[in-house]
């Protein structure tokens, strides 16, 4: 019990003594202080005692994508900490190729009767896809949020980090470090996230002098698939190609580009330098440990979850879309551009 309590108190940021209380049904524990234990014991995976239950406040849906990219399970754990903080009940979507479908997840809750759905790196990012799916349950009175990828239209608010500004601050590490041919290996084209990435990459090169015009710079920029053989496969033509530095839509990508670089004999940073996107657990525990911009997801989380509950209560959240600052983290994968 000494170590429940510890870690009880641990995780909703409270005394053991408090934890004892709200444990035992004493009064004089804040509601807030209260729920907040609750919510420790769901997320450490203890047992709620019988008669403190309760009923929760809602069901919340929660669609990612396949969990192989270890961002995503972050964006998860976040959501779902927050989500029972609030009381509510998180019901996670994820998906995998050739299973369950964004639509069929969708349907299924709907048939939960869910009081709102969380859409991270969904459909409304990808500039092929249909939007009805989300105009269907605006018109079923289904509280949306959708985070990672902006579609003009959707009646909903949005949640993004800055792209732009995470090659902005990626390029401008590499050519303080001297570096002057610098690539770009990004995803697939049809997604916001990587037609943002690629536009501001092309314009960095010019503002830089890297590039004559942005048409030129484009040709630095590679699309592929957002694993970390795709990133291999970018980073080797890049490599090939004269680039000493490359900058990845993810840190999977760049782990892909740190494997291409080995493969050609290079080191890295010796050779070439990697800077991947994401910060995700434990990438600075890779050898080298990866230079990478760390994704908001703890701020990108709660914002997303006060925007569905603001829509859950009965009030507009604001439909322009909130854009969030990343941060480079600075380690082992980058260093001054070899001399010619």
């Amino acid at each position: 019990m000494r170590t429940r309590l510890s870690d009880l108190a641990d995780q909703a940021g409270v005394s053991t003594a408090t934890v004892s209380r709200v444990l035992n049904g004493k009064p004089g524990v804040a509601s807030s202080t209260r729920q907040a234990v609750l919510a420790a014991l769901d997320v450490l995976g203890y047992e709620r005692p019988s008669a403190l239950a309760g009923r929760s406040a809602g069901l919340v849906g929660l669609v990612v994508p396949e969990l192989t990219n270890p961002v995503f399970p972050a964006f998860a754990q976040a959501v779902e900490s927050i989500l029972a903080q609030r009381g509510y009940t998180p019901l996670l979507c994820t998906q995998a190729p050739g299973g369950t479908t964004e639509d069929e997840y969708v349907s299924t809750l709907v048939d939960h009767s869910v009081d709102g759905i969380i859409f991270i790196s969904g459909l409304h990012a990808d500039t092929r896809a249909s939007h009805a799916r989300y105009e269907l349950l605006r018109g079923q009175g289904v509280p949306i949020v959708l985070v990672n990828g902006y579609a003009p239209g959707i009646d909903a608010p949005f949640i993004s980090p800055d792209d732009a500004e995470s090659i902005d601050v990626a390029v401008q590490h590499l050519v303080t470090l001297g570096h002057r041919r610098i690539g770009l290996a990004i995803g697939p084209e049809r997604y916001v996230p990587a037609q943002r990435k690629v536009a501001a990459f092309s314009a960095a090169l010019v503002r830089h002098g890297l590039a004559s015009d942005e048409a030129a710079a484009r040709s630095h920029a590679i699309n592929t698939l957002y694993t970390l053989e795709g990133g291999q496969a970018a980073a080797a033509d890049l490599f090939a190609s004269g680039h000493t530095a490359v900058v990845c839509g993810s840190d999977i990508m760049a782990l892909g580009a740190v494997r291409a670089a080995r493969a050609q004999g290079l080191d890295v940073p010796g050779d070439v330098s990697v800077v991947g996107y994401d910060d995700a657990p434990l990438i600075a525990f890779t050898e080298p440990p990866l230079t990478t911009v760390r994704q908001p997801v703890d701020a990108m989380a709660n914002a997303a979850v006060s925007a569905l509950l603001t829509e859950i209560g009965g009030d507009r959240a604001p439909r322009t879309e909130l854009l969030f600052s990343p941060e480079l983290v600075v380690r082992g994968s980058t260093g001054p551009a070899p001399r010619d």
